[in-house]
């Protein structure tokens, strides 16, 4: 009898592992012995934050890297089908979300092995229930593209789907948050409505959703983000076949934003006083790109 494939989250921020996680989640990982992850180095520091009792040196640790090869992944399997458990787990948050981990998930399914999904963080959907915008039609497009040109055609069509009531979602690489920022001030609608959501559960956690028009009203010296894993959704006020309408449209009235002077990066986290049950050793560092 085969054994089972878990996909293990583990933290987006650097928030103690065992802060982040469910129990369920964190027992789970500890019984196993077999990981197949996306850096070995981030592994091994989640593992041991997790407490796991066997020595991390012992653990059969795969590294699968960002791309695993296809050619490889019935081997990394095979110690499944030999009847023990494994686990997948990638840098930062869920695996097979913006992440590796579909490849394999997709070849145990393949090789009738279960597949498994464990509880844990998600910015992307952390974000979209934060942001206020429409959690009932989403699209998440992950990174746009990187020339100006295309880039803007980019978010004008996504702007143009998201007036059907379909909220969209994006990432970036941190050190180009405040140029995707800008881009999208250059090219929304000035109604259309934006979440940037900073460093999900992180102490510097900061989700804001204004109207392009309130952002751009801003002084760009006060939004410039810091280079810290973020999100971007956005909304468009809904056109004439939208199946939705967004809340400020209610009763043909549109709610009013008014243009703020704070900055844009607000610490709108709580302090959280951390658990002292947490194994010996620092806290998990998070790797860029966390989902």
């Amino acid at each position: 009898m085969s054994g089972q494939l878990y996909l293990l989250p583990c933290p987006i921020s650097e928030a103690p592992a065992l802060d982040a996680l469910p129990a369920s989640t964190v027992e789970t990982a500890r019984r196993i012995n077999h990981f197949l992850v996306e850096a070995a180095r981030t592994a091994r520091a989640t593992l041991k934050a997790m407490g796991h009792p066997k020595p991390i040196a012992d653990l059969d640790i795969v590294e699968i890297g960002h791309d695993p090869a296809p050619e490889l992944i019935s081997e990394w399997l095979q110690p499944v089908l030999d009847g023990a458990d494994a686990a997948v787990l990638s840098e930062s948050g869920c695996p097979g979300v913006a992440d590796p981990g579909a490849q394999i998930a997709a070849r145990a399914h393949e090789l009738g092995i279960r597949v498994v999904p464990l509880t844990g963080p998600s910015s992307i959907l952390l974000t979209l229930m934060a942001s206020g915008l429409d959690g009932q039609r989403f699209r998440f497009s992950g990174y746009l593209p990187k020339h100006d040109a295309e880039r803007r055609a980019a978010i004008l069509a996504a702007e143009k789907a998201s007036r059907a009531s379909e909220t969209q979602l994006f990432i970036e690489t941190p050190y180009r948050n405040t140029a995707l920022l800008d881009a999208l001030l250059e090219t929304l609608a000035p109604d259309t409505r934006l979440t940037v959501a900073i460093d999900v559960t992180g102490q510097n956690e900061s989700i804001r959703t204004l109207t392009a028009a309130a952002w751009k009203a801003i002084p760009k010296a006060m939004r410039t983000l810091p280079k810290l894993p973020t999100v971007f959704a956005f909304l468009a006020k809904p056109g004439k076949t939208a199946p939705r309408y967004a809340p400020e449209c209610a009763g043909g009235k549109r709610a009013h934003t008014a243009p703020s002077s704070k900055p844009a990066v607000l610490n709108n986290r709580p302090k959280q006083a951390y658990k002292t049950h947490r194994p010996e050793g620092s806290p998990v560092k998070t790797p860029k790109g966390g989902r």
